[in-house]
């Protein structure tokens, strides 16, 4: 499917006419929109005020995500227009009644998985696997969405969001405070792929140091799987990609090694050097490629499923291999992450300087650019890419 980006974006006029006394009506903003038939464009929209619950945000940045490019491409389908992006940060400028938890003013990280913190899965503290979120379903809590467009329909935000615009309504949930000092374009990081990779490691598998590991697909997910390996000590760390400049990226996150998936037999190379590795991380989505994970293991070694494959997707394993050795396949989604506890213990981390999160953001590109963006997604050039609105 391709991909179109209108580079003709309308603005507002200046006036210095006196504000009426009603209520204003809701100021529109360009906002990058994937729509099943038009595919992916520029268009106006406007959000209604931050209702009971909600919080509304003002965008300063925006990180563009293989999740994104799952609708794009098909591989997550859609049957409405929805306003892309999904890891964002922002500052608050106004709150419904009943939000507590953070006030206009305040800097903050957005986190698509917007738990309903009421469901058995929240109240066992894992909001990862909430069955309440409706941010799966592209809406806010209530099924709705707080976005219109000039012509007064509805649009809708992907994963709960729609954080490739200026200004979002979200849900209290999603919110998650940070300190001032904390750049937005790592924030924006830190709502998705940060917490992804690094969450993959010290919450899904829970490596130990001295532990070894695999990670296929170098990317901006895999590198933070790199950077949290390095954080506990893990060793050696096998960073596999197809891109040189993502290989020599990971190395100076934290790779020992670097093998170039389209010249090396990676499965035989951990077999050959270490006797099979502790942990294989896919930071891809590949079904081709998951399926060589299990043959990347030592015994009683555990293959790590980061990367969301399409809907539908399926793969084979040697069934025998897995019951006698023990090997184990964990899911992974959003880093078995609670953002309102990882994400802010991930901001101090960096600002101790402990996590080298500078150099994962490649290229700082604004808003109309993002079908660019996108391109590179595809071909894997360079780190994470954030849009500045």
């Amino acid at each position: 499917m391709s991909a179109h980006l209108s580079t003709s974006i309308a603005t507002d006029t200046p006036t210095t006419a006196p504000a009426p006394a009603t209520a204003p009506t809701p100021t529109t903003a360009p906002a990058l929109v994937y729509d099943p038939v038009a595919g992916l464009h520029t268009r106006e929209v406007s959000h209604r005020p931050a209702g009971p619950g909600e919080v509304e945000i003002d965008i300063r940045a925006a990180g563009v995500c293989h999740s994104d490019l799952h609708i794009l491409t098909g591989d997550w389908p859609s049957d409405r227009p929805l306003v892309m992006g999904h890891e964002a940060a922002g500052v608050v400028t106004s709150t419904g009644d009943g939000v507590g938890a953070v006030q206009a003013g305040d800097h903050v990280v957005l986190s698509w998985f917007a738990p309903c913190r009421r469901c058995r899965k929240c109240l066992a503290g894992m909001a990862w696997l909430c069955t309440g979120t409706q941010a799966v379903a592209n809406t806010l809590p209530d099924g709705t969405t707080p976005i219109t467009d000039a012509r007064g329909e509805e649009v809708w935000p992907f994963l709960g969001l729609g954080a490739f615009t200026s200004r979002v309504v979200v849900p209290e949930s999603a919110v998650v405070k940070v300190p001032d000092e904390l750049p937005f374009g790592i924030g924006a990081l830190l709502g998705c792929s940060i917490s992804t990779g690094i969450g993959a490691v010290l919450n899904t598998a829970g490596v130990r140091a001295g532990e070894s590991a695999v990670v296929v697909g170098a990317g901006g997910v895999g590198l933070s799987v790199v950077m949290g390996l390095r954080l506990v000590g893990a060793d050696p760390i096998i960073a596999v990609d197809l891109s040189p400049e993502r290989l020599a990226a990971a190395e100076r996150f934290g790779a020992t090694h670097t093998l170039d998936a389209a010249t090396t037999d990676v499965a035989a190379w951990c077999q050959e050097e270490l006797g099979g590795v502790d942990y294989a991380f896919e930071a891809i989505g590949s079904p081709k490629v998951i399926e060589t994970l299990p043959s990347m293991l030592t015994s009683g070694g555990a293959a790590v499923l980061v990367g969301m494959a399409a809907d539908g997707a399926t793969g084979a394993f040697n069934l025998f291999d897995l019951a006698d050795q023990g090997k184990r396949i964990l899911g992974c989604n959003y880093g078995s992450s609670v953002g309102a506890i990882d994400i802010p213990k991930l901001a101090r981390l960096y600002l101790a300087g402990r996590l080298p999160l500078d150099e994962l953001i490649g290229k700082v590109r604004p808003l109309h650019e993002a079908a660019a963006a996108f391109e590179d997604l595809k071909s894997a050039v360079g780190a994470r890419t954030i849009l500045e609105p």
